[in-house]
């Protein structure tokens, strides 16, 4: 049969006429290429097309017929296509319904003036829109989407809808996919508005900062006349019990003894993807050193396959008091350090 055009309208084959005009204008809402960014567009001119034929063969009594005895072929080449080989060989030749037909395929803006115009308000029913001789222009203006409600006018776009997209430190060190579930009005031409629920996958990139923006074009809710406001999701960091992210660096605080200052300590920390690092300390701390970890801290999501430092802060704590004999003890053996 070639091509299906029950399916592409996503209609039954009982499909009454309504079905079929609800049906279209349903899908043209989603696929006029007006309404689909710069990226989109190739895909979108096909799809739109696609649904213009289908709506146009299945909405003309004649061409559904033909369409329905002898498929796509039958209804293009005007010939009635051979039976099929396994049929027995006695059989009456078939009669094309009409010998004279010839399929004329309408313009798909055509298509769908005829069916928005009239319920687009301000008298702008015969603006030809951008859609001329079968291409779509790739307008630069604020005035790509005119034609989508046929008013002829520049169509506002609302500023972009932000929301915080709260990240742990893990999932932006080791990556992380998110998806999020937004709501929103869908416009659809017949004066009615639904409610879509959406899913939105978002990709974390490992290294990603706080402030980083992911942008979901035109995911606002539909208005007549105003082109769906940006949906952008800006990266917030959560705060980390262990550690704390300095830029590409990250900064853990360790606290040892006096006596561990001066003879001696291992540090044993796990990082953020769970591997574990031994840090051996052999020389004396001074209070407020920092020890630096080389590629050891966050990933740099511009340089694949480097990282940041990272850096251990030690802080020295000293006992609260001593005894005579500690004292002692301690003039005896550091009296003749310098």
């Amino acid at each position: 049969m070639g091509v299906d055009y029950y399916n592409i309208l996503k209609v039954n084959r009982n499909a009454s006429e309504d079905d079929l005009r609800k049906s279209y204008k349903r899908l043209a809402m989603i696929w006029h290429p007006d309404k689909n960014p710069t990226a989109k567009r190739t895909e979108a001119e096909a799809k739109f097309k696609q649904i213009s034929e289908a709506y146009d063969v299945l909405s003309d009594p004649q061409k559904r017929q033909i369409y329905d005895l002898y498929g796509e072929e039958g209804l293009k080449s005007g010939q009635c296509p051979p039976p099929s080989p396994s049929t027995s060989r006695h059989y009456f030749q078939r009669q094309h319904p009409n010998p004279s037909f010839r399929f004329k395929p309408r313009n798909a803006e055509d298509i769908y003036e005829e069916l928005f115009g009239s319920e687009s308000g301000g008298g702008g029913g015969n603006e030809r829109g951008n859609y001329s001789r079968g291409h779509f222009r790739n307008n630069t203006n604020n005035s790509s989407s005119s034609s989508y409600f046929g008013n002829g006018g520049d169509m506002k776009k609302p500023n972009a809808i932000e929301n915080l997209l709260p990240c742990s430190l893990e999932e932006l060190y080791k990556g992380a996919t998110k998806k999020m579930k937004i709501c929103r009005n869908i416009f659809e031409g017949t004066g009615r508005v639904r409610t879509l629920e959406e899913i939105l996958t978002i990709e974390i990139k490992p290294g990603w900062k706080k402030g980083t923006k992911i942008t979901f074009p035109e995911k606002g809710n539909q208005e007549p006349g105003i082109i769906p406001a940006d949906i952008v999701f800006v990266v917030d960091e959560k705060p980390h019990a262990t550690y704390v992210r300095d830029g590409n660096d990250l900064v853990i605080k360790q606290e040892i003894t006096l006596l561990e200052a001066l003879t001696g300590k291992t540090f044993d920390l796990t990082t953020l993807d769970g591997r574990n690092i031994v840090l051996p300390l052999t020389d004396i701390v001074k209070p407020g050193v920092e020890v630096v970890v080389p590629n050891e801290g966050m990933p740099i999501s511009k340089e694949p396959g480097k990282k940041g430092n990272l850096r251990v802060k030690i802080d020295v704590r000293y006992p609260s008091r001593l005894t005579s004999e500690q004292k002692f003890e301690l003039r005896r053996v550091l009296g003749g350090v310098s």
